[in-house]
């Protein structure tokens, strides 16, 4: 009944493919029916839509039962802290879609970052990270863990030799983000699953821009993945959310005792947002990705572009990756570089574009059914010194297009705007 309450009791109805079965998917369905289907069983109501149970506490039968429960968080609901049948439905779910054994739900993406770090990291241990994750986890791997004695190294993403010659002997954790925020590098799941291994160590994997649509992390060799539900799972920029998908060992041993502790939970209302919000996530991803793919051919066309970052485009670097790693799309997000001749130019060129849009909507949001636009050096890494910008690859000209469900030919008329006008800008 708790965070890490298997799938496997989940539904009653038959299955509906030839699908290989899994503990999360005991029925062998297809992404999309799991997307649907996978919850906790219907009330005695016969509820169809999933019901919400906004509670904080639960009655029990009688003090042996609530003794019982209380000692065996697995066996009952008692207190939604450690566990609601909103959250557990929103977790099952999500472990079906990730072929994951279990599942815990976050207050947010970066909640689930910590709950991460905190549940597998002590003094003295050291983690690899991608030296391009998105801005508030390189803040909180280099600098909040290492107030607690946790040392951080940060590598080139793409190097798998860089992240191989960084284990140390007390190296516990490899943390990746596939593709990276904003540039889209990807990193080769597998390979850096076999360098985590062959040391002892475990590999994260944040799957927040591809989604489960594209790729499963746990199938590639990786041991957690990483989620913030704030973006594509719930799908309409509504609630906060996050979690961590892995194994039941994992789950129950290092992550849901100290969540129970430490009370970053989901709440009951946000995990029934972004479950609703799954049912729809494949049919919006691949709508995104189709529109993202013509957006990025056209921007490539422009005079004012300088680079576009996307990996569903040839000239991405790690193309052939992307299109094998992730079911042959290249996803949602792009990123793109304005010519100028000065970072001072670019910052400038770049606020141009987007302040002539008026069909995007200027947030650092991302995985929304609204395309959204944004200048990354100043909001999602702004935080960061400017030499992580530039490790990161950050630069003052970078725009970031997470593309939404518009018609593409808007989103090309809206970004035309500036980019025609920069000259006269």
């Amino acid at each position: 009944m708790t965070s890490s309450t298997s799938a496997a009791d989940a539904s009653g109805i038959h299955a509906l493919s030839d699908e290989p079965t899994s503990p999360s998917n005991p029925h062998g369905w297809h992404t999309e029916t799991l997307a649907v289907r996978q919850a906790v069983p219907r009330s005695q109501y016969g509820e169809h839509s999933e019901a919400l149970y906004l509670t904080s506490s639960f009655v029990q039968p009688d003090a042996e039962t609530a003794a019982h429960n209380f000692a065996h968080p697995g066996d009952g609901y008692t207190y939604t802290r450690t566990g609601n049948p909103t959250v557990t439905s929103f977790e099952q779910r999500l472990a079906a879609l990730e072929g994951a054994e279990a599942a815990i739900a976050t207050s947010s993406g970066m909640a689930a970052v910590l709950l991460l770090a905190l549940g597998l990291l002590k003094a003295g241990d050291h983690v690899i990270c991608s030296q391009s994750m998105f801005g508030s986890t390189i803040k909180l791997m280099g600098a909040e863990m290492g107030r607690f004695g946790v040392e951080t190294t940060f590598v080139p993403q793409t190097d798998v030799e860089a992240w191989r010659a960084a284990v140390r002997p007390h190296t516990r954790l490899l943390f990746a983000e596939t593709p990276t925020n904003p540039l889209t590098d990807l990193c080769d799941i597998r390979a850096l699953a076999d360098v985590a291994h062959a040391a002892g160590a475990l590999l994260a994997v944040d799957n927040c821009f591809a989604t489960p649509v594209l790729q499963q992390p746990l199938s590639l060799g990786a041991d957690v993945v990483v989620h913030s539900g704030t973006k594509s799972l719930d799908g309409q920029g509504r609630v906060m959310a996050g979690a961590l998908c892995a194994s039941h060992a994992l789950i129950d041993t290092h992550f849901a005792p100290l969540i129970r502790s430490a009370g970053m939970v989901l709440s009951p209302f946000n995990a029934w947002v972004v479950l609703k919000g799954l049912e729809t996530l494949s049919l919006r991803v691949r709508a995104e990705c189709a529109s993202a793919l013509e957006l990025a051919r056209w921007l490539e066309q422009q005079p004012q572009v300088e680079h576009v970052f996307y990996p569903g485009l040839p000239s991405h670097a790690q193309h052939a990756l992307a299109m094998q790693q992730q079911n042959g799309l290249g996803g949602s997000v792009l990123s793109f570089t304005v010519k100028s001749s000065s970072p001072e130019e670019g910052r400038r060129n770049a606020f141009h574009v987007i302040d002539q849009t008026q069909l995007c909507s200027i947030t650092a949001n991302l995985g929304d059914t609204k395309t959204t636009i944004t200048h990354p050096a100043s909001t999602s890494h702004g935080r960061l010194t400017e030499e992580q910008r530039q490790s990161a690859g950050v630069v003052q000209g970078l725009i970031r297009v997470a593309v939404g469900l518009e018609h593409v030919d808007d989103l090309k008329a809206d970004l035309a705007r500036g980019l025609s006008t920069l000259a006269l800008a």
